[in-house]
């Protein structure tokens, strides 16, 4: 028997999908504990639920079964029970991605930000734009993307500079930032006034001299000239 239209994947694990799940936590209570005694018998490693918001009134039913919480979207709960002591559950999302644009002008300067959430305690706390890159976007669209909508500066890519890997961030998850040598299209700014306070055409050498830069700015501009 096939319990709620489940389907097996290539690790051993049996996956349910929402939309085969009962509207009744009676019902789905009692059809859980026979999918899973039926589950363990045939030898799967993983029972992994996928309960949208619609049937909210499952996830304590499945809890109580077992099941904790896996990750979450906007419309669905992903909960999981391991079916042996040693079966390997792969975490989910751990980190963020984001990027910025290091563009360099023909007058030697550099575009720079100052973000609106630092201009009263910092406001000389000028930085590379750039931003979260989003979901299925390319790390190329995303760094011209976040120029764009932060300066109004059009760009080209022009070459991967470095990435940073710190931990502890939002959440308390990981996060990847790739720094990206970006060519000028343009040179009129327009800044995005919700997100910025201050965005310019700055000298390198008063960006490297600035005090208030981040070391780390500082040292993606000083390796790209080669200083």
């Amino acid at each position: 028997m096939t319990y709620f239209d489940a389907r097996e994947n290539e690790y051993g694990g049996i996956e349910v999908r929402g939309e085969a799940l009962p509207s009744s936590p009676d019902r789905f209570c009692r059809d859980l504990g026979e999918a899973l005694r039926a589950w363990e018998h045939a030898g799967y490693k993983v029972a992994w639920l996928q309960i949208p918001i619609a049937r909210a009134a499952l996830i304590p039913v499945a809890a109580e079964a077992g099941f904790h919480f896996h990750h979450t979207r906007p419309d669905y709960v992903m909960m999981v029970k391991a079916l042996f002591a040693d079966a390997f559950i792969p975490p989910y999302a751990t980190h963020y991605v984001g990027a910025g644009g290091a563009v360099f002008n023909e007058q030697d300067e550099l575009l720079v930000v100052v973000e609106k959430l630092h201009i009263r305690t910092r406001p000389q706390f000028f930085k590379l734009p750039g931003g979260l890159v989003e979901e299925g976007e390319p790390i190329v669209q995303g760094v011209m993307r976040e120029v764009y909508e932060e300066t109004g500066i059009r760009t080209r890519f022009h070459s991967l500079i470095t990435i940073r890997h710190s931990h502890h961030w939002k959440f308390d998850k990981s996060a990847l930032y790739f720094i990206c040598r970006l060519d000028p299209l343009s040179s009129e700014i327009a800044i995005d006034e919700e997100e910025i306070a201050i965005a310019r055409w700055m000298p390198v050498q008063e960006f490297l001299n600035n005090p208030h830069v981040h070391p780390f700015n500082k040292f993606v501009i000083q390796a790209v000239l080669g200083r």
